[in-house]
C-alpha cells in the first residue's frame, strides 16, 4: 500500500479571499477525496485540516495570500491539483474566470 503525497501552492484572487462560500467550495471539494488535505497561509505551516469548514474559514485569509496546499494518502495528487484548480477559478463565484 503506497502513501503517495503532494504539494502545491496557489494565490486567492476572489475579491473575498477564503471566507464564508468559498470556504464551503474548499471543505467540500477536499471531503471528496480519500487523502488528508491540509492547507496553510506560511510554507512552514501551521497546517490546517482542509476538511473543518470551521478550521477553514477561521483562517480567514484575504485576498492576495498564497495558500499552500500538502495531501497525504492514496489520491493525493489529485487533491492538490483539483485543490489549485478551484482557487485559480476563483472558487466558481459569480462565474469570474482566472486572468
Amino acid at each position: 500500500m503506497s502513501h503517495e503525497t503532494a504539494h502545491g501552492s496557489a494565490t486567492l484572487i476572489n475579491d473575498i479571499g477564503l471566507h464564508a462560500r468559498p470556504s464551503v467550495k474548499f471543505t467540500q471539494l477536499a471531503k471528496t477525496f480519500s487523502a488528508d488535505v491540509e492547507f496553510a497561509l506560511a510554507a512552514e505551516g501551521p497546517w490546517i485540516d482542509a476538511k473543518s469548514p470551521v478550521k477553514v474559514m477561521r483562517a480567514k485569509a484575504p485576498q492576495g495570500t498564497t495558500l499552500h496546499l500538502r495531501a497525504a494518502g492514496p489520491d493525493a495528487a489529485a487533491a492538490v491539483h483539483a485543490m489549485v484548480a478551484l482557487i485559480e477559478r476563483r472558487f466558481e463565484d459569480g462565474g469570474a474566470t482566472a486572468p
